[in-house]
């Protein structure tokens, strides 16, 4: 009876995990979907749509970048794995204050030495991808930042509220991915943020079902085989 109640449990635990993989693959397939469709377009930013621009929108627009309060967003890997900063730096135009993450700065032989990431306030019409501030695994809060801090500031995943608290300012919804075809950025390889691809997630799930099938068929065998030797024993 136990043997049976534990089966029946584990193959339940088996295909639902199946079918959360699914899931997953669902979604991360939808997110793929988005920033396909999103590319292929390239809309202004104006204060009419700056709020409500969707995730992986391409978008143009002009004004000054404010070399004077730079972030430098730390416990960023590169691509290769090598520890290092995104460089965000506040953009004043027309629809308020955007933030460009100008790409992808590598961390210098101590911490306490940060990168040269100077640029110039000259006006410009910049392009790039619209995409959501970085997350953590598990979101802390951000700590508080002595206003007399210099710039500019290593932060550790800020929220919004913490960054337009920091600069002083309020700021345009998300932040703009800069191309890597204009200047003034550092090492830029952007795409969808999915972490695992969705034929990941589809080959897990196929291991969960067939975890499932394996737990079926061992019990069924080993139900056969305690009936045999219990009809074969001496009685």
């Amino acid at each position: 009876m136990f043997g049976a109640a534990l089966t029946v449990f584990g193959v339940t635990f088996f295909i639902w995990l199946g079918f959360w993989q699914l899931g997953r693959a669902e979604q991360k397939q939808a997110l793929l979907d988005q920033y396909a469709t999103a590319q292929q377009t390239q809309v202004e930013i104006t204060t009419q749509n700056a709020a409500n621009l969707p995730r992986y929108q391409r978008a143009t627009v002009s004004g000054r970048f404010d070399p004077a309060h730079q972030i430098l967003l730390d416990n960023m890997p590169s691509h290769a794995g090598q520890p290092g900063y995104r460089v965000l730096t506040p953009f004043g135009t027309s629809a308020g204050w955007l933030l460009v993450d100008r790409g992808w700065l590598p961390m210098g032989s101590t911490r306490t030495q940060l990168p040269d990431i100077s640029v110039g306030n000259d006006e410009r019409t910049i392009t790039g991808t619209i995409d959501e501030l970085p997350r953590a695994g598990i979101q802390l809060a951000t700590p508080p930042v002595d206003p007399k801090t210099p710039w500019p500031r290593v932060l550790s995943f800020p929220e919004r509220p913490a960054l337009e608290q920091q600069l002083g300012r309020p700021l345009i919804a998300g932040l703009l991915l800069l191309d890597a075809s204009q200047p003034d950025g550092y090492e830029r390889v952007w795409e969808a943020h999915l972490g695992f691809m969705p034929e990941r997630h589809i080959g897990y799930a196929v291991q969960w079902f067939a975890f499932a099938v394996a737990a079926v068929i061992l019990f069924v065998i080993t139900s056969f085989r305690t009936r045999k030797a219990t009809d074969e024993s001496p009685r």
